[in-house]
């Protein structure tokens, strides 16, 4: 599939037109490690001070080689968790060892700067295609299945992990035969509240005619508090509470059978699919307890 077709694939998929995802860089050279060893600094800060983080498990991922990072979101779009990770991954193994991030091609129609300085810092557009021509180099991919789901899970379902039952993570790993890696946090969740999710609601009101913000149906509408705007309703950016984030690397996670033939048995990827959420769950479980009993 060439760049042409990869174009043709996203608008298909999305409400997003085909002059904007011409926009959008479809390659991997956009990373720049001078600008991640600029931040790194104020991550570290961030990491140290504002979050205090503690973290464990990091042995589980090999000192070399590639696998798929396999992630819970948490504490809406601000996803703290997910930046204090990047700042262990690039503290433990250094910016040379490639590693890349999925973004939502939405990311490119709500703010192409936002998304283009995070392709700097090496996100890539959520396609199939481009986490494969990344493995193909030899890099490591990170996935948050359950997006904005799973961000915006309401505060009581904190615990809970939620893939929304996307399943193209597990394909790729049988594709590329590749480990799983899952990645989990507590503390991250409580950096905003989220009291509800009104979404019917404003989808009801869509079809009566109010148009979606960025003409994007965002499949979720929370109610919840947090910075900057105190109560707050909608998928708005946020500024995480300072609260503490404890997280956690996982042990890998293998399966019987890799191969093209495997990632089309949707039984067995179902299989598969039920094995590393199911298993995440637990690690979460018992990472609850230990941040429980911890001073």
């Amino acid at each position: 599939m060439n760049k042409g077709e990869l174009v043709d694939a996203v608008a298909a998929k999305t409400n997003i037109t085909k002059k904007q995802t011409d926009k959008i860089q479809w390659s991997l050279t956009q990373r720049d490690v001078n600008l991640i060893e600029l931040l790194i600094p104020i991550w570290s800060w961030f990491y140290r001070y504002y979050f205090q983080v503690k973290t464990d498990g990091w042995h589980h991922i090999p000192a070399e080689g590639k696998v798929l990072l396999v992630g819970s979101h948490n504490g809406g779009m601000a996803s703290p968790d997910l930046v204090m990770m990047m700042y262990d991954w690039f503290s433990r193994f250094g910016t040379q060892r490639l590693v890349y991030g999925l973004l939502h091609p939405y990311a490119w129609k709500v703010s192409p700067q936002i998304a283009e300085l995070a392709q700097k810092i090496g996100a890539i557009i959520a396609h199939p295609k481009m986490a494969i021509a990344a493995f193909d180099m030899g890099a490591s991919v990170l996935v948050y299945p359950g997006g904005q789901y799973d961000m915006f899970r309401t505060h009581s379902q904190r615990y809970k992990i939620n893939f929304a039952d996307n399943k193209g993570f597990i394909k790729l790993a049988l594709k590329q035969e590749v480990p799983i890696v899952p990645l989990i946090s507590v503390g991250a969740h409580d950096t905003l509240i989220v009291l509800c999710d009104c979404y019917d609601f404003v989808k009801q009101l869509n079809q009566w005619g109010l148009p979606w913000l960025y003409q994007i149906d965002p499949g979720v509408f929370p109610i919840y508090l947090g910075l900057p705007w105190g109560l707050s309703i909608g998928p708005l950016p946020n500024i995480p509470l300072p609260i503490q984030i404890h997280t956690r690397v996982c042990h890998p996670i293998t399966f019987e059978r890799y191969g093209f033939d495997a990632s089309r048995d949707r039984d067995y990827v179902n299989a598969c699919y039920e094995l590393v959420h199911n298993q995440m769950q637990e690690e979460l479980n018992q990472l609850v307890i230990d941040t429980q009993k911890s001073p």
